[in-house]
């Protein structure tokens, strides 16, 4: 692994092809803005979550993908519940309902307001990268200075109180945060931005994923 070079908005890493999906990148974004990154092996609990700041759920497994499953259950849902009431902040990040969990997930996201719909947008067939841009005003409260993103197979949601859209296009919500209690909630129908779309090596360089990604980190971490 090679670190920051300095200069602003270039990232250098080495990341082996069969790893496009992982968060080695996003990793290195907390770890550059001065964060510890631990990835969670058990259920969740205001005991194991005592310590952190920020706690991100990626695009649960259903029984096609894995033969067992760890469904979201009641008591992690109290868990995590308590744990963001407290001051955490909770990342949700799902994915299309055909590659994603998504009656579960929902029962924790509808605790602060958020639902994963059935319906999905942004379909890209053979990369053309047009179907899956969204364009930002480069003022955004949480992207900041980013003004082009793609994303690709999202899940679009619906938000009530204590949620609010952060981003809608086309009557369809797209990113959603939910004050609760101290803490707060960050939500996604795409895991969005795994090393693929952040490295420089797929997206044309007038994306900003990297430059949003970065953005994003900040204000996870700025509580």
């Amino acid at each position: 692994r090679k670190g920051f070079d300095g200069k602003p908005e270039r990232f250098h890493y080495t990341i082996d092809d069969r790893q496009n999906s992982g968060y080695q990148v996003w990793a290195g974004l907390f770890q550059q803005l001065g964060a510890k990154t631990q990835s969670l092996e058990v259920a969740p609990s205001v005991q194991n979550l005592k310590n952190a700041s920020v706690y991100i759920i990626v695009d649960p497994d259903t029984k096609k993908e894995t033969d067992t499953p760890h469904f979201i259950d009641n008591q992690s849902i109290t868990e995590i519940e308590q744990w963001v009431k407290a001051g955490g902040t909770l990342v949700l990040l799902a994915n299309d309902t055909s590659n994603c969990e998504i009656p579960n997930f929902n029962k924790l996201a509808k605790t602060f307001g958020i639902t994963f719909s059935d319906k999905n947008r942004n379909f890209v067939k053979n990369d053309y990268f047009p179907d899956g841009t969204f364009t930002l005003d480069g003022k955004h409260p949480i992207f900041g200075e980013a003004r082009k993103i793609y994303i690709k197979e999202i899940s679009v949601l619906q938000v009530q109180p204590p949620a609010e859209s952060v981003l809608t296009v086309d009557n369809d919500v797209i990113f959603a945060v939910a004050q609760y209690g101290k803490g707060r909630v960050f939500a996604l129908g795409d895991p969005w931005i795994y090393n693929e779309y952040v490295d420089g090596r797929k997206l044309p360089a007038e994306f900003d994923n990297f430059k949003a990604a970065k953005a994003l980190s900040k204000w996870l971490l700025a509580k």
